[in-house]
Order: structure tokens, then sequence, then C-alpha cells
């Protein structure tokens, strides 16, 4: 199963614009409320989500996102079910996707070292171990860890995400359908 994890706060375009995107592409995505039922975005939209995080129970998850935003970052790093969720995913070598602020919840965790990975500018102190991705690149898939800049580049971060879970036929057939060349 993939799980986007979803906290008061979450910057609303860079969780729903790659949810709608995996769902589109026939993945089964969970969102998962850090606190509650529904979650209140950073623009003040409220997220029904699938499952709060008190059901949480994925030993094994597929796929991990956690989108970026403020203080949505914050909640998703002070949240014990989001590092439950992230050592299960890393031990059983799921896919680790992150968006914005967002990378930081990987890195001060430690699950960026030897990675290439990008962040929202004014973050990079909190990718600890990783190698900044050059200037202008602003999403990068390094092996298991999928990074995004932010919010302008929400399309492009859901795509990556297709692309590593069905493949770069799947990936480039939604670009067309939804006119994202």
């Amino acid at each position: 199963m993939i799980y986007m994890f979803l906290a008061n706060g979450f910057e609303e375009v860079e969780a729903l614009a790659p949810l709608d995107l995996l769902r589109r592409a026939g993945c089964e995505v969970t969102t998962v409320g850090i606190g509650g039922d529904t979650i209140v975005g950073s623009h003040k939209i409220a997220v029904q989500v699938d499952i709060p995080d008190t059901m949480f129970r994925d030993a094994r998850p597929e796929m991990i996102i956690l989108p970026g935003g403020m203080p949505g970052t914050k909640n998703l790093d002070a949240s014990r079910t989001v590092d439950v969720a992230l050592r299960a995913a890393a031990s059983s070598g799921a896919f680790l996707a992150a968006i914005c602020a967002a990378p930081m919840v990987l890195g001060k965790r430690g699950y960026l070292n030897g990675k290439t990975a990008t962040c929202f500018p004014g973050f990079e102190e909190y990718l600890t171990g990783a190698d900044l991705a050059p200037d202008g690149v602003r999403v990068v898939t390094d092996g298991k860890v999928i990074t995004a800049a932010g919010m302008g580049v929400a399309i492009e971060f859901g795509l990556a995400l297709v692309r590593v879970l069905k493949g770069d036929d799947a990936a480039n057939q939604l670009r067309a359908a939804v006119l994202a060349d």
C-alpha cells in the first residue's frame, strides 16, 4: 500500500496533485491524517483523509509520501506514526518520497545518507548526509528516494512517483493525458 501522510498546515497542491496523478494511474493510495480525520492545509483547505494516524498499521508499505508546507512539515516531523511508517518502509525497501520542506523529515532521520536530494530553498541544512542536487534540478529520484523542491513541481513530483511505481510508459501516458507537456 502507498500512504500519504497529511498534517495540519500541509501544502495542499503538494499533496493533492500527486495524489490525483497516482490514483489516475491506478495506484491504491491511502491518506493518513496526523491527529484526526479532517486535516486543514496551510491555505485553510480542509481535507477528509482515508484514515486517522491511530489506524495506521502497515509493517510493509510500498511507499510513504510526505507533502511539505508549514507548519505541516513540523507536524509530520513530530509524529510518532510517521516515524513508525518511515522505519517500516526503509526496512522493507519501500520508496520514500517528500516534497518542499518535507525532505527535512527524511534527512533528520538519516534516510538521505548517500542520496542526491532536493528541497525548498532554505531547508538544505536538514538534508543530513545528502548530496544536494545541482541548481535547477527540482525533482530527484535516487534509488528508492524521491524528493522535490516545492509546489511548482507538484505535477512533476507526482509523475516521478508514478514512474517508479508503474514505469515510464504509464508516466508518459499520464503526462500526455493531463497535458503536462
